[in-house]
């Protein structure tokens, strides 16, 4: 159930945009859910907008690369969080085929890599260069890796190619998938009590970079097509020898259908823009005061009305 401040936000939003959507169809908007918490709430953010306005939303869960033919297919209708470094590829080749619209971009800066906090530094003084990651193997080592370095790495689905580029750089280490986004954070948190070294995936924005101060690995730069095309980067013989984006685009794509059958919530997706810090913080609702995703919408909503409110203007 919806509290009682989520439902008087609701109320002032339907207030304020009901004009704006008097055409929409009252088909639902149908929004994916992800396996992070930021773009679950995020999600939930604008869903609250777009149903206080009178529009009838569908959630469901999507597979984060998969999504983007869903898209463009029209069985989903929009998408709010396109990494570049995670999603590029899977975006781009929907806009290729077309049906699916770059709506919008995020003054948020993304970057999604190896990372490390700032203990791990201290054994390993060599980071962040890609090269001491070797130079300090056997310090990422456990049981299930003998006598190489462990990455952990996020759930399978993300589609990483971590195996790929500790292949194509030579690392003496081997690629461990944890479950979920939380089981990330209970890593950190468990290799904190002693400082035992850990690499592993990240990202930014999300809380974590607030509660463990740490670093990215500096693998070789990425330019384009290095992970399509062994002749560009250092190695000639294979793809994937690069790093991510270090400063990556967080986009917002939608069916091309979406303008002529919601015209309304059309008009107020092209305006959602989040920056590192709201997205931080949507995040930490979740993950660190464990709230619910709905919950945790209305609370960013109550808490943030100077940003949303330009967004149902007429």
């Amino acid at each position: 159930m919806r509290t009682t401040t989520s439902v008087s936000v609701v109320a002032l939003v339907a207030f304020a945009s009901s004009a704006a959507y008097a055409a929409d169809s009252s088909d639902p908007i149908v929004i994916p859910i992800h396996n992070w918490s930021s773009q679950i709430v995020m999600s939930n953010v604008v869903g609250q907008i777009f149903e206080a306005a009178g529009n009838n939303v569908e959630y469901v869960t999507t597979d984060s690369q998969a999504v983007y033919e869903s898209v463009r297919l029209g069985d989903v209708t929009l998408e709010l969080e396109v990494w570049e470094g995670a999603f590029g590829k899977s975006f781009r080749a929907a806009l290729e085929k077309g049906g699916i619209e770059d709506v919008a971009t995020h003054d948020a800066v993304t970057r999604e890599d190896w990372w490390y906090p700032m203990w791990t530094k201290e054994a390993c003084p060599g980071l962040p260069d890609w090269n001491a990651l070797n130079e300090c193997a056997a310090l990422f080592a456990t049981p299930e890796t003998g006598d190489k370095g462990r990455f952990l790495a996020g759930p399978v689905d993300w589609l990483k190619h971590d195996q790929e580029r500790v292949d194509a750089l030579g690392l003496n280490y081997t690629v461990v998938n944890a479950g979920s986004a939380a089981a990330l954070w209970a890593e950190i948190a468990a290799a904190e009590k002693d400082k035992t070294p850990i690499v592993l995936f990240n990202w930014t924005p999300n809380f974590a970079e607030a509660v463990w101060p740490g670093e990215f690995v500096n693998f070789p730069e990425w330019v384009d097509g290095c992970d399509v095309d062994p002749a560009v980067g250092p190695n000639p013989d294979a793809a994937f020898d690069c790093g991510n984006p270090a400063n990556g685009y967080l986009k917002i794509a939608a069916w091309e259908g979406m303008k002529d059958k919601w015209p309304g919530a059309y008009g107020v997706l092209q305006k959602v823009n989040f920056t590192n810090a709201q997205i931080a913080e949507m995040a930490k609702l979740v993950d660190v005061d464990e709230m619910e995703p709905e919950d945790a919408a209305a609370k960013w909503l109550e808490d943030n009305a100077d940003v949303w409110k330009p967004w149902i203007s007429m």
